[in-house]
């Protein structure tokens, strides 16, 4: 099978499974907890579809810190192992699944008078566990270089913006995901081309035990999808589905600011909230030229909007946090974006969201079976899948083990290899030695190497390959989860009509739109064409960012 997400394969799924075809696995949700399950099922030799009412990675999964950690905020929690599973698999997806897609990130810890002595020294105990941590998990120091303290002078070297006061630093080293939409499409991928059936915009309206009802957003048509076993991945909105479970849905804001207004960081920033003795915000250079400062916690109550935005309260938290270690105050004109996600805790009493484990919980319905994943976050979401394809081999009566955890994603190559290819860095960072077959791809299109617009950081390959080899449908779908120029307003804007342009071009060869020979006349809605994202303009942007430019 080919990794090749298209219309003409998704008019084939469609027809093989409104035709009656019968999976063993259904998954419900196209975000990274779901596309880990499709392609743990699917490499283990299962047959599976997978279903996404909207985009890949439009939910949750897009709206991340972008790194790949080793658990250390967790430590301070005595959740030791949360911890260990979190630097196992950030050394799983750095050395073997995805290292064109993760790299190594110093972060610094400024110690200043602000820093009171207490959490200095638990944060200097964290780091010598969390070394532990990275060398039971397999990491080397060659990958990940151990933490120790620096003096003041190499501290500012590191973060240049760093305040007067400074005294010394502490240095420790994690994982930095290049785009966490783009490990999402990776992770897609690479379950289509082990055979799974990726339906985006297709809703699901009821599962129960033998299958789901669903219906395609595109061509109005309702049909049923007949499965072995169903589970259900849809984050804060499982409830929807599966209402025994229940949670505890937190946000968690996050600022892009410009990478200058600290001096051109090449390490990233950890500093300590006021009255607080372990929880920290950080500020982390982008390949992009922008600074990622995260992060928020914050109970999310009644219903979970599909889309968070980051407010006004949440920008001036986390500015004032980051300016206590600064030499110059960063100040709202430095943003140049801002978003925010919904975590899926589980509820668990009167804790506080802040306060509320990470793991994960997989959740049996007594009477239909449908087993429903939720909790947990982005590094764990391999040993997730893993766990619940175990227990749906096991109910299936079939004896298959995991590969996940030495399977290549899509892309990825050796760290020697890809230092080899002759391409530019953005390109070798975002699709690994798949970039091959871009330039390959714009060879034959004269001028796809060319930026999408001044001053945005994107060619135009990325938009057509986007249109004709990952899925994307709409301008949103390029703009929002294929290259993440949505992220700063004023790309966004920059790059849109050449969306536009790609999709007519690249775009889809058979209708998508228009009824179907399945399609159930009563219950079907009228024929539509995808919805615009709700966050059209900014991708979850506060109204504040609109119309910035950078």
């Amino acid at each position: 099978m080919t990794a090749t997400l298209d219309s003409v394969r998704r008019v084939c799924d469609v027809a093989a499974l409104a035709g009656g075809e019968t999976v063993d696995l259904l998954v419900v949700g196209g975000g990274i907890t779901g596309v880990g399950v499709a392609l743990d099922a699917a490499s283990r030799g299962l047959t599976v579809a997978l279903v996404e009412r909207r985009d890949l990675a439009f939910g949750t999964s897009r709206w991340s810190s972008k790194l790949i950690h080793g658990g250390l905020r967790y430590l301070a929690k005595g959740q030791l192992g949360v911890a260990y599973e979190s630097a196992r698999e950030r050394h799983v997806l750095m050395t073997r699944t995805a290292p064109h897609l993760v790299h190594a990130m110093p972060f610094v810890v400024p110690l200043g008078t602000d820093l009171p002595a207490l959490p200095g020294l638990l944060a200097q105990a964290g780091l010598v566990v969390g070394d532990g941590l990275r060398r039971a998990a397999g990491t080397g120091g060659r990958l990940l270089p151990r933490a120790r303290r620096i003096s003041a002078a190499e501290a500012r070297h590191l973060v240049p913006g760093l305040g007067e006061d400074l005294r010394a630093g502490l240095v420790h080293w994690d994982g930095q995901l290049e785009d966490d939409a783009r490990l999402v499409v990776a992770v897609a991928r690479t379950a289509a081309a082990h055979g799974a059936r990726i339906l985006t915009y297709t809703a699901a309206g009821s599962v129960d035990g033998a299958g789901g009802e669903v219906i395609d957003q595109l061509t109005g048509a309702a049909y049923r999808i007949h499965a072995r076993r169903v589970v259900v991945a849809t984050g804060v909105w499982a409830g929807a589905l599966s209402p025994r479970v229940e949670l505890r849905p937190s946000k968690g804001a996050h600022l892009l600011v410009r990478a200058t207004a600290l001096g051109s960081p090449s390490a990233g920033l950890t500093t300590l909230v006021a009255g607080t003795t372990n929880r920290w915000v950080f500020a982390v250079p982008r390949p992009d030229g922008t600074c990622l400062v995260g992060l928020t916690d914050d109970p999310v109550e009644g219903e979970p909007p599909e889309v968070a935005a980051a407010e006004d309260g949440d920008e001036a938290f986390l500015l004032d946090c980051l300016n206590r270690s600064l030499r110059v105050p960063l100040v709202a004109a430095d943003v140049v974006g801002s978003f925010a996600g919904l975590r899926p805790l589980l509820a668990a009493g009167d804790a506080t969201t802040a306060d509320l484990s990470r793991r994960h919980a997989l959740v049996e319905d007594p009477e239909t079976g449908v087993l429903t994943l939720v909790g947990g976050k982005l590094t764990t979401y391999r040993a997730m899948a893993e766990q619940a394809v175990d227990v749906v081999c096991r109910r299936l009566g079939v004896d298959r083990g995991c590969r996940t955890a030495r399977l290549p994603l899509h892309g990825a190559a050796p760290r020697a290899e890809l230092a080899l290819l002759a391409a530019p860095g953005r390109l070798v960072a975002r699709y690994g030695v798949e970039v091959r077959e871009l330039l390959d791809f714009a060879t034959g299109h004269p001028g796809l190497l060319e930026p999408v617009a001044p001053d945005v950081p994107a060619l135009r390959v990325e938009f057509a390959w986007a249109v004709a080899r990952e899925g994307a449908l709409t301008v949103d779908d390029v703009l929002d989860r294929r290259t993440r120029l949505g992220l700063v307003p004023a790309w966004r804007a920059a790059a849109a009509g050449y969306a536009e342009e790609a999709l007519a071009a690249f775009g889809p060869s058979v209708p998508l739109v228009g009824s179907a020979p399945w399609a159930d006349p009563v219950s079907a809605p009228a024929a539509a064409a995808p919805a615009a994202d709700p966050d059209v303009g900014s991708a979850a942007v506060s109204s504040s960012r609109r119309g910035r430019s950078r």
